[in-house]
């Protein structure tokens, strides 16, 4: 089946929060995590069923909607969970803040990471230690000597980033195994956030943490969501699966009073994404892995950028601190293009593009931001 992927929706003017930031300004957004293609045919079919209904009443997810993750799990994983495992959330986000509140100690990350790993711990009132990733070669690796050095005596909590935003590293089986020995070692659980789990470009498996073993089972919290594979985030439907039922009754008596449930146009969403969209995500995979060649080949080719390899997820993490400029997000929003800041990554210097978008936005964004650094070095 085809499936259109060049086609250019004008989302200028609604409700987009990614074009919005822009508005009246000539400026090609490239920054927030939101792709610009159309979600899936299965998704908006069975959204037009359920919308078809008129009723749109509280909801519960049922029994198809279940017997539908629990599919997906099996099938792309070969994990065998339980329906009682399953903890449904309005937002991975939402799981991130629960699970530093679940979790009563301190919290432990590596950055750069995604920014809400950093505010989370602050929001639930927990203390944040974090250690840098090292940058070896054309990859992105666990500095382990600083990771112990980063742990306290107060530490309870490791946030994982699965594969990982931004620098875009789908961690290895061993890498795995060597993280799982460091968490049994400091006695720490796991929040897992997998949401880029099936964006994985290049020829490997993505493993869940929780499947290496038994133990790493009982401490670990996956999250995950349709929202970034099949770009239905405003639907707000994620999953946390949480084997261990003492874990997961702290993470559920959290949420009491305060996250509400999933709307029902979501997870009439999240059973077609599961269930009906596998082709439709095979051919998403081609087209981003030729945006994801056609970046790494220009930044290649500009003075004062680089890049490391990008394994999983639509997020290339540019190094721009050969540019010599102060803020380079600023610097590139100037030249016409909106890109993520890696200040609110942790790490200054750098910032994210977002590749997943049609041809006709990327080349003209990619050309300008090789004109303004040609520019600068003139």
């Amino acid at each position: 089946m085809d499936f259109d992927f060049e086609c250019v929706i004008d989302r200028r003017g609604g409700d987009s929060l990614k074009w919005n930031k822009y508005a009246g300004r000539d400026v090609l957004p490239l920054w927030v995590a939101d792709m610009d293609f159309a979600a899936p045919p299965a998704i908006v079919a069975a959204l037009e069923r359920r919308i078809a209904h008129r009723v749109f009443g509280y909801g519960k997810p049922w029994p198809s909607l279940v017997d539908a993750a629990l599919g997906y799990l099996q099938r792309r994983y070969d994990w065998q969970a339980s329906p009682e495992w399953l903890v449904w959330l309005p937002g991975l986000v939402t799981g991130l803040n629960a699970a530093c509140r679940a979790v009563d100690g301190d919290v432990l990350t590596a950055i750069p990471v995604y920014p809400p790993f950093l505010s989370a711990p602050r929001l639930a009132g927990r203390k944040l230690s974090t250690a840098p990733l090292v940058l070896s070669g054309d990859a992105w690796e666990w500095d382990f000597a600083r990771m112990d050095a980063a742990v306290t005596p107060e530490t309870r909590l490791l946030l994982l980033c699965h594969p990982h935003n931004p620098v875009g590293r789908a961690w290895r089986t061993d890498e795995l195994t060597r993280l799982a020995k460091f968490c049994r070692r400091h006695e720490l659980i796991v929040c897992s956030d997998d949401i880029h789990c099936d964006l994985i470009l290049d020829p490997h498996p993505h493993v869940p943490l929780a499947l290496l073993d038994t133990d790493m089972a009982r401490r670990t919290i996956t999250l995950i969501a349709p929202s970034k594979t099949y770009n239905i985030p405003g639907l707000a439907c994620s999953l946390a699966i949480i084997p261990d039922a003492s874990l997961r009754n702290r993470f559920t008596a959290v949420m009491r009073g305060i996250v509400p449930d999933v709307n029902v146009l979501g997870l009439a969403a999240t059973e077609a994404a599961f269930s009906e969209c596998d082709a439709w995500r095979d051919a998403l995979i081609e087209v981003l892995r030729a945006n994801r060649d056609q970046v790494e080949g220009t930044i290649a080719r500009i003075p004062g950028l680089s890049m490391t390899h990008v394994e999983a997820t639509y997020l290339a993490w540019i190094d721009a601190r050969g540019l010599g400029v102060a803020k380079p997000a600023q610097f590139f929003e100037d030249a016409g293009v909106g890109l993520s800041d890696g200040v609110d990554f942790g790490l200054p210097g750098w910032v994210r593009l977002n590749f997943g978008c049609p041809r006709a936005t990327l080349e003209p964004a990619l050309q300008r931001m090789a004109s303004a650094c040609g520019r600068l070095k003139g």
